[in-house]
């Protein structure tokens, strides 16, 4: 069987959620580094965005498709529940994550103090300062939530976790997000707890690169 290739930049928050898919299939896989717009990506992406991946003649992009494709072409526990409620409860928040949480949590926020697009490359306090009432309010959403079940989606662990994992990494991490974290006292607990999995543990991303 040909080999899996995941092509992205491990710090990526969508490429650790597909990193963790394989390993919490017990997939291999072989990681090739790479940004956005780079000759690999525009090659499966049609607007260029990571991660892609190509598994023989297959070649996909876009995360959750990616996950699909791992979690229905190999042998393991399911990634998304075969239940139809489990399912739909699961793609519920993937989607709530993509078009939501992440806009604001990676897009808008982390993007202000990494990628600022300032000349000397300080964080943008201006946008960070502007983006913390959206950021409680997402927070208080996920306590509330999290006071309710184990998981994000259900009482079993699941995609929807991993969608969620690599984007409370970042902003445990952050001065603002971080004491929002702290506030949130069942959003901290299931942080731990999915952390503590070996999916997560093998993913841990390194620091962020310098770009030119």
């Amino acid at each position: 069987m040909p080999e899996l290739e995941i092509i992205g930049a491990p710090q990526s928050n969508f490429v650790r959620t597909v990193r963790m898919a394989c390993a919490e299939k017990s997939v291999p896989y072989k990681l090739n580094p790479a940004f956005p717009h780079s000759p690999d990506a525009d090659a499966i992406h049609p607007f260029g965005k990571i991660p892609v991946m190509r598994h023989g003649d297959v070649a996909l992009a876009e995360t959750k498709a990616i996950c699909t494709y791992i979690d229905l072409a190999f042998d393991g526990p399911p990634l998304i529940p075969r239940d139809p409620i489990g399912a739909a409860q699961a793609e519920q928040w993937i989607s709530l994550i993509t078009t939501g949480f992440d806009v604001v949590f990676a897009r808008q926020y982390l993007g202000a103090y990494f990628f600022s697009g300032l000349p000397d490359g300080a964080p943008d306090r201006a946008k960070i300062d502007a983006t913390v009432p959206k950021l409680q309010e997402m927070f208080g959403i996920l306590d509330r939530v999290l006071g309710q079940r184990s998981y994000l989606a259900g009482s079993d662990f699941n995609l929807a976790d991993m969608f969620l994992l690599p984007l409370i990494y970042y902003l445990k991490q952050m001065p603002e997000s971080a004491e929002l974290l702290t506030a949130s006292p069942n959003l901290t607990v299931w942080f731990q707890r999915v952390s503590d999995r070996a999916s997560a543990r093998e993913t841990v991303p390194p620091p962020m690169p310098k770009r030119d």
